[in-house]
């Protein structure tokens, strides 16, 4: 089941939010995405975790995902403990990306930051050969994939590197919609949260035009980085 890229969000939402135009992109050039959602998001204040599974479901199908899966660790309570390590070690080696995109390395929900630092720790543990895994009974060769992009969430960090998404925001916007239960829609009396208003949707907008506007471009997805990025030639970078 190799793919280029896997994306893990403490979540279900999380990548649709952050990531979602660049999955879209790199779809569009025929790369092939995974997700991966570390807990089905039950603690939050709208919906439930079964009716976030189908908006997950909805969501990568509007994308074109082929494959996503959710971990089913607590919600606000999950730690980098052996056994939830081994849980996405797996995956990991499962899916065997390239690169994998995490959640920002800073963030208002504290499961954001620990999300990454746990996406991160399991990515190097992955490659080693003295973990053992299995999938289906069959034991699991190791895969460390070669670089870990952290997105950028609710705090304004500064990108390292940011993805022209312009030609796919609508279809991005469309993906994070189909969490209904979670953001506005007209007439919506449910409980208010600090995602659940019309002007957050005008800031995932505003915030894709700033980081757009860092490489002369409509839309963008920013995103930090563990390592300095490679490059062949200067002249390919915008």
């Amino acid at each position: 089941m190799k793919t280029h890229i896997l994306a893990i969000g403490a979540h279900p939402d999380d990548v649709e939010l952050a990531a979602g135009g660049t999955l879209l992109r790199h779809i569009a050039l025929g790369h092939s995405v995974a997700i991966a959602d570390l807990t089905r998001g039950e603690l939050g204040t709208r919906g439930s975790a079964e009716l976030r599974d189908a908006e997950a479901a909805e969501s990568a199908r509007i994308m074109g995902v082929k494959y996503r899966e959710n971990l089913g660790l607590k919600d606000g309570f999950f730690e980098q403990d052996e056994a939830s390590l081994l849980r996405l070690i797996t995956v990991i080696r499962k899916y065997q990306p390239e690169i994998v995109l995490a959640n920002s390395i800073s963030d208002r929900h504290p499961d954001h930051g620990r999300g990454a630092s746990f996406a991160a720790r399991a990515c190097f543990l992955a490659g080693l050969v003295k973990i053992e895994t299995l999938w289906e009974g069959i034991p699991q060769a190791p895969h460390r994939p070669k670089a870990v992009y952290h997105y950028i969430q609710d705090r304004a960090l500064k990108p390292d590197l940011v993805v022209d998404i312009s030609p796919w925001f609508e279809k991005k916007m469309e993906a994070i919609m189909a969490f209904g239960s979670q953001f506005y829609s007209e007439g919506d009396e449910g409980p208010q949260t600090p995602i659940s208003s019309k002007s957050f949707l005008e800031f995932l907008e505003s915030r894709a035009r700033d980081f757009g506007r860092y490489i002369h471009a409509e839309y963008g997805e920013g995103f930090t980085v563990e390592r300095p990025a490679g490059v062949d030639d200067l002249l390919d970078l915008r």
